[in-house]
């Protein structure tokens, strides 16, 4: 028989009445499975000329139904090499930072309560003493992110008036989004000084007039200049901000608060050392190097962070109660330096040593054998991520999955239940593992098991 199969589709009440639909029906809501099963004819219709008359369509409408009952934001396993990866969420929280925000969110909370007075209080100081501690700043506030808080210092400070920086800091951040234009949307006149690769203390100089609003040193944390080149560090900036009455905003990124040089990471400013070098507002962000959730921390001197609370912007780039709270249990930790290397899982991803990672390698090579599945250890570099320390090379260890299809194996493993990212070398897929936390070891494991053939 010939002809447009497609006429012969079934109805949308006839797989009602399948066995397995009416199963589904038993855990999901009608409304849902009946447009899952409108889909699926619909892809029928407008992809096939020719429909088999085997088709499961049981199946396909049970496998429809688990594509839309999947959440779109997922855990995945970060097995690329990068630790700090922005694509893949940046940092993980510590175990204290979770419990924080689930006591938090399970039930109400003094946010913008004062408990002393039993008056309004304000959220923007939650926080703010812990970083005063943690930084030496005068005082602090929290805002969504640091782009988000450039805005708003920018904004308060240099509305319609004119910000001068630096050619070689007007960097892009990732996702297309650039420094000048995100400083434009402040209402900054941008003053551009210098040159790509060099730029001197009297470029910055000459550019002052009675319209400068701020000087803008933003730190290239995610690239670096090698050569002919000449900057003006923020710490050098500061005496001339402070003659010339203009406030010196400096865009420190990552968030470090911990001298990391004793694990060979070396040439990235402590937030305290940021602060020490005399800006007016220093500004970073909370999911890099810091390790709590995404933020950006504005702290510096009282009187300019209690312009920026009043800035009606603040209101608009607030955060909420579950970022507040986890960033003051990431916060508190640092009182502690050890436990916070130990605890904070960046910090602990990117100071563990090359030896414990080979002994977890033997061990998941060891369990992969049990299961009939060969695997190799090999020798990788892996990189902070998250625009920090951006040339700084990890000694690391990865696993190495051999197969006919390396590109094939690396797309089921993205399949998983709980996806697994890792990349493709010399035709073999590597698993890196100083971004693997060691708890997921189980899921990887059952990850690699379904993936190979």
């Amino acid at each position: 028989m010939t002809g447009d199969r497609r006429r012969a589709l079934p109805a949308v009440g006839t797989l009602l009445e399948l066995d397995a639909v009416r199963t589904l029906l038993t855990q999901a809501p009608r409304d849902l499975v009946t447009d899952v099963v409108r889909s699926v004819i619909d892809d029928a219709r407008h992809r096939l000329v020719d429909t088999p008359d085997n088709v499961d369509w049981g199946q396909l409408i049970t496998e429809r139904l688990a594509q839309r009952r999947t959440p779109s934001l997922r855990p995945v396993i970060n097995a690329t090499g990068v630790v700090l990866h922005t694509n893949l969420g940046r940092a993980p929280l510590a175990r204290v930072a979770l419990d924080a925000m689930r006591d938090v969110a399970s039930g109400f909370s003094n946010l913008e309560y004062d408990i002393d007075s039993g008056e309004r209080g304000s959220r923007h100081r939650h926080c703010a003493d812990l970083l005063c501690e943690l930084t030496g700043a005068d005082d602090a506030m929290v805002v969504n992110n640091c782009a988000a808080a450039l805005v708003l210092a920018l904004n308060t400070v240099s509305d319609g008036r004119d910000a001068v920086i630096s050619r070689g800091e007007l960097v892009e951040i990732g996702g297309s989004f650039r420094v000048p234009d995100i400083m434009s949307k402040s209402g900054a006149r941008l003053v551009e000084v210098g040159t790509t690769n060099r730029t001197h203390l009297d470029d910055y100089r000459r550019a002052l007039t009675p319209e400068t609003g701020a000087i803008v040193s933003v730190h290239r944390s995610n690239f670096a200049l090698e050569g002919f080149v000449a900057s003006v560090s923020a710490a050098a900036l500061a005496p001339l901000a402070h003659a010339s009455g203009v406030p010196l905003l400096h865009d420190f990124g990552s968030g470090l608060m911990l001298d990391l040089s004793a694990w060979g990471l070396t040439g990235e400013p402590t937030a305290r050392d940021a602060v020490r070098g005399g800006a007016a507002l220093v500004m970073m962000s909370g999911d890099k190097l810091l390790g709590g959730p995404q933020a950006g921390i504005i702290v510096g001197r009282a009187a300019m962070i209690d312009a920026l609370r009043r800035n009606p912007l603040a209101r608009a780039l607030r955060v909420d109660k579950l970022t507040l709270s986890a960033l003051e249990a990431t916060l508190m930790l640092y009182r502690e330096p050890e436990r916070a290397v130990r605890e904070i899982p960046a910090l602990a991803m990117l100071t563990a040593t090359a030896g414990s990672l080979v002994a977890r390698a033997e061990e998941l090579v060891t369990a992969l054998q049990s299961r009939g599945i060969t695997s190799a250890i090999v020798e990788t570099e892996a990189s902070v991520g998250g625009g920090a320390f951006p040339t700084a090379r990890i000694p690391s260890i990865a696993l190495a999955l051999s197969a006919a299809s390396a590109s094939r194996v690396e797309a089921r493993l993205r399949e998983a239940p709980v996806p697994v990212v890792g990349r493709i070398a010399n035709g073999r897929v590597l698993l890196d593992l100083r971004g693997i936390l060691p708890d997921t070891e189980p899921l990887l494991l059952s990850a690699i098991e379904r993936a190979l053939p």
